[in-house]
């Protein structure tokens, strides 16, 4: 994370998940979540769910691409 990651002020984060009448739903409620910032608050959007299933989805990913990688002569 970079110095230049602003952290959402309570009112922001308040505005965000409060009213859920979507007429008043405007691009002001949304947060841009930037870098591991966004992995770490939403996880399951990354690897699908935050179960078991969800954490065997991530070591087959790992797995996955770093055999990619050793295939393609980037590892040493």
């Amino acid at each position: 994370m970079t110095a230049e990651t602003s952290v959402p002020s309570t009112a922001m984060l308040a505005a965000a998940g409060g009213d859920r009448d979507s007429s008043n739903y405007t691009a002001r409620h949304l947060l841009v979540l930037e870098g591991l910032e966004a992995v770490r608050k939403r996880p399951g959007m990354y690897i699908g769910s935050t179960d078991s299933r969800g954490l065997m989805h991530c070591l087959w990913e790992i797995i996955d691409n770093s055999v990619d990688e050793a295939l393609g002569g980037y590892c040493d």
